[in-house]
């Protein structure tokens, strides 16, 4: 009897202990799930979308990018974009990151081609409302009145997305349209002439929980000749000459000399 009471005891402790086993086991692999998930490299965003390693790049670091004085961008590492020779291997595609808990765009990468480009003139998009967005005039600083602009990472005229939350910014004007404009221009234009493709990505640059960006990093790079004819690296500044920003809300003022 006593044998038996003590086999009793024994099972009794390997089932306590294996139930520990269990349940430590289900905290380890949930934490594991939450991290996983909440990262760009899950296994099940890989399998849902397959250029989700394109995302494996260096964050800008904004400490290292030089103070804005009065030019509208600024190259990076020599003008080369940052893309691996794996990168360079793709076919056609867009991708578009998922807003963060604020609300904000992430990185859009695409390699962009002749098929992705607009056959339809752009829709309207003022039902938008980027992080940060205000609608607010400066008639006497900006020809164009208004300070914002709904700023596309990857412009229409490259890849046809109109009205695509994840793919709009709060931009100035300045940034905009003196800024990034003349960079998509570009590429549309090689697009346009040529049927090679082109790797193209866009991160907004953000400090903190601020709302608004404070710049945008563009890279470009053709692929059929090796960046002969695109190739560029710069951070471009989300600012208006003249206009103060609180990039933390949204709001602005003229600046006092």
């Amino acid at each position: 009897m006593k044998q038996k009471r003590v086999n009793s005891i024994r099972k009794k402790k390997l089932n306590k202990s294996i139930l520990i086993s269990i349940t430590v086991l289900a905290i380890v692999l949930a934490v594991a799930g939450a991290c996983w998930g909440c990262g760009l490299f899950s296994f099940h965003q890989a399998r849902e979308n397959p250029y989700t390693y394109l995302l494996d790049f260096e964050t800008l670091d904004l400490s290292t990018v030089p103070e804005y004085i009065g030019e509208p961008y600024v190259e990076l590492n020599g003008n080369e974009p940052m893309f691996t020779d794996g990168d360079k291997l793709n076919p056609v595609f867009e991708y578009y990151s998922d807003l963060d808990r604020l609300g904000r765009c992430g990185v859009a990468t695409a390699c962009l081609g002749r098929e992705l480009m607009p056959t339809e003139p752009r829709g309207n998009i003022g039902h938008i409302r980027p992080a940060g967005w205000h609608t607010v005039k400066y008639p006497a600083l900006i020809e164009d009145i208004y300070l914002y602009n709904r700023s596309h990472l990857i412009a229409f005229s490259l890849a046809g997305e109109n009205d695509n939350r994840q793919n709009l910014i709060t931009g100035t004007r300045y940034m905009n349209h003196t800024g990034m404009l003349p960079f998509e221009n570009m590429v549309a234009r090689y697009l346009d002439d040529h049927d090679g493709n082109v790797l193209y990505r866009v991160t907004p640059c953000y400090v903190g929980k601020e709302l608004v960006a404070r710049g945008v990093h563009m890279e470009a790079y053709s692929l059929a000749d090796h960046g002969k004819s695109i190739c560029f690296n710069v951070y471009v500044y989300n600012v208006q000459p003249g206009i103060e920003i609180d990039y933390l809300t949204g709001e602005s003022w003229e600046a006092t000399e």
